[in-house]
């Protein structure tokens, strides 16, 4: 596999990271190089991230500001908050008893933040809205929560849990291509007319089957010890783990790119039979198709948004014969033309 590969991050989650960092006064820039981060990527979406790095800054940010929520909130989540979490879980016998006991920690040391997972027949939910708006940076307030209690729900009980579909309460950002890797392939957003800035009525509501809070937990004290060691930033290298194959396959048409190898030549490179490669993929709720029009969809929002790089070349950049054939995806897409769409983004 590539440098570039599965262990990467979008760099807007680094930014998100870094926004309390930022409202707080702080060097951006000098903690970024302190993990070994190249600074370039607070600018450039088409950066990748390596996955060890970003768990370092987790770790780091977090100790700098003495906030395990990296500033996000109002009152700060001090170190040492997480440890406590995981340990007043590991008791529980089931993950539904775990994510109850989880709710009524979080609620004491993020009371801006509201939780609740109800259970109704075959379907449950997690819901997360604000009591106060959130404020620092609202989408990366959301991402991290969700996947702070999926992530901790995976590593107990020994598995990925599969999202049925999640709702988020904001428009899709730049960076919902990665959304299917780590959450669920089936994300719902808010109108695009709407601002991810301005706080809005609705939860991100999580929907998955209610089976799953019947899994026992699979940890013991020896298994906390040794995930404990890697700080709160070793939920991060849960990223995607049970997206495995789907990364690797975006990888490698990302790198192949402006030429978009099939099916069958991706299989090879990957020493695998054509079915055995589409039914790995349907395996983790996806297929090859989806994959290459999420990469596009990614790279052409990244790039429309940050470069004055004309359309008609995206096209091409992205594998399109046509730059028609681009502007009717875009518009499948976002509603607009990729034109319209990077006049909102980059006005005069």
């Amino acid at each position: 596999m590539s440098a570039q590969s599965s262990a990467t991050v979008a760099p807007a989650f680094v930014r998100g990271m870094l926004a309390g960092a930022s409202a707080a006064g702080l060097d951006v820039a000098a903690l970024l190089a302190q993990v070994e981060i190249d600074a370039a990527c607070l600018a450039n979406d088409e950066l990748r991230v390596p996955l060890a790095r970003y768990a370092a800054l987790y770790n780091h940010v977090a100790a700098t500001l003495d906030d395990e929520a990296f500033g996000l909130f109002p009152q700060p989540m001090r170190v040492g908050s997480f440890e406590f979490l995981c340990r007043g879980v590991l008791s529980a016998p089931t993950l539904g008893e775990a994510l109850a006991r989880a709710v009524r920690f979080l609620r004491l040391v993020l009371p801006d933040v509201s939780i609740t997972v109800v259970r109704s027949g075959e379907h449950a939910q997690l819901t997360i809205s604000e009591r106060q708006p959130f404020a620092v940076d609202r989408v990366f307030s959301f991402e991290w929560l969700l996947r702070l209690l999926h992530g901790l729900s995976c590593w107990l009980v020994g598995r990925g849990i599969a999202l049925d579909a999640v709702d988020f309460p904001y428009p899709p950002p730049a960076h919902v291509a990665d959304y299917r890797l780590i959450y669920t392939a089936h994300s719902r957003f808010a109108a695009p007319g709407d601002s991810p800035a301005a706080p809005l009525v609705a939860p991100l509501v999580a929907h998955f089957a209610a089976n799953l809070l019947d899994l026992p937990l699979r940890r013991d004290e020896a298994a906390l010890a040794r995930f404990l060691a890697g700080g709160p930033g070793r939920l991060t290298t849960l990223y995607r783990r049970d997206r495995e194959m789907v990364t690797r396959v975006r990888d490698l048409l990302r790198e192949a790119l402006p030429e978009l190898p099939t099916l069958e030549t991706v299989a090879v490179r990957l020493h695998l039979s054509p079915r055995t490669l589409a039914r790995r993929l349907e395996a983790e709720a996806s297929s090859f198709r989806a994959i290459r029009e999420a990469l596009r969809r990614d790279l052409a929002l990244a790039r429309l948004g940050h470069t004055d790089v004309p359309v008609a070349t995206l096209a091409a950049e992205l594998g399109y014969a046509e730059p028609s054939a681009f502007f009717r995806a875009f518009v499948g897409w976002t509603g607009q033309s990729p034109s319209a769409w990077r006049r909102v983004r980059q006005p005069s």
